[in-house]
């Protein structure tokens, strides 16, 4: 590896890391505003025009603030718990491409920092691993209610991990490669009507893929490994300062790269009009997708309650999983068909 091609990684690496921190911080403005004009509300509007300082207000406190830790508690990993939530949220995104490519004085920049013909995996791999945070932070707190939190992630993600994981296996099917790039450019010959959200039955495979990626980020109305009338906050509960703003980031920051990934395997990725022409506007294709995915989070969390427990469960197993296995075997039928 040559020095210029090591220190590209190195600013796309901390553009990626930079990027998804501040927009965690005003993802959270963005939702905190869109639920006041759903529900009639004004939203933050003291910090700043229209209250855009809102974040970095919330940031100097969460710093400030004290932290405490249980007598009992396993100090160790009460302290990296999360740690290890925050981490697969922020590298699960270095697989997406922003875009193709563009020179900068005289060298051509790829725009994303990597494409590997197994991102599929890789997203499913990261995606997996975040959960173990959560239960550390549940089992190290030695509070009943927090071990419920965490007992109840595992079990939520083990039931919509199946569903989500089927989802991907059809569009890899339909664009016959696991590489994130290829799926995308695969989307790319007939302009919209070529997105895989258009294909025979790839609508309802976004819809499973949205239903479970809200499940997977622990969202409203899937919250209930912190339900505040049964668990008090569930996993957290004994959190605070900094510590609890780090699981408060994990959150936010999966709602971007569910968001991200969705907008990648369905919605054509960084395609778009002139995009041959100006390269360059496939990062803002990209980012308003993602702002479009993310008001779906929002939405929903506006105007459904929240799940009974044993119902979520219900829902994931006997709801979802038969109708992402359906959705496989038609992608294959059509893949056969086609290909054929």
């Amino acid at each position: 590896m040559t020095a210029g091609l090591f220190f590209e990684y190195i600013v796309k690496s901390g553009i990626i890391l930079i990027g998804m921190t501040l927009g965690f911080a005003y993802v959270t403005y963005y939702e905190r505003k869109a639920l006041a004009r759903i529900q009639a509300r004004i939203g933050p509007n003291r910090a700043g025009p229209w209250g855009i300082i809102q974040p970095i207000a919330d940031a100097v406190k969460l710093i400030f603030k004290e932290e405490m830790i249980p007598g009992r508690a396993d100090k160790l990993l009460f302290i990296l718990a999360p740690v290890i939530t925050v981490i697969p949220a922020l590298i699960i995104t270095a697989v997406i491409p922003w875009g193709r490519s563009i020179t900068i004085f005289g060298r051509e920049i790829n725009l994303y920092l990597a494409d590997i013909n197994v991102g599929i995996l890789y997203l499913g791999a990261v995606a997996s691993i975040a959960v173990y945070g959560i239960v550390l932070a549940g089992w190290s707190s030695n509070n009943k209610y927090a071990m419920l939190g965490g007992l109840r992630s595992t079990a939520q993600m083990i039931s919509y991990e199946l569903a989500l994981g089927l989802t991907f296996v059809s569009v890899t099917l339909l664009a016959g490669s696991m590489s994130l790039v290829d799926i995308v450019e695969a989307q790319g010959a007939n302009g919209i009507l070529g997105w895989i959200v258009w294909n025979l039955s790839q609508p309802l495979a976004f819809i499973i893929f949205l239903i479970a990626g809200m499940a997977e980020t622990n969202r409203s109305p899937f919250d209930m490994p912190e339900a505040e009338q049964e668990l008090t906050a569930g996993y957290h509960v004994e959190y605070s300062g900094m510590k609890f703003a780090l699981f408060f980031m994990a959150e936010y920051i999966k709602i971007i790269a569910v968001s991200m990934i969705a907008a990648t395997l369905f919605l054509g990725g960084y395609m778009g009009p002139f995009l041959d022409q100006l390269p360059w506007l496939g990062p803002v294709y990209l980012f308003i997708k993602t702002m479009i995915m993310i008001f779906v989070f929002i939405w929903v969390r506006a105007t459904l309650p929240r799940f009974r427990y044993d119902r979520l469960m219900a829902f994931g197993w006997k709801v979802l999983l038969p109708l992402s296995l359906l959705n496989v075997f038609i992608a294959a039928l059509i893949t056969v068909l086609v290909g054929g």
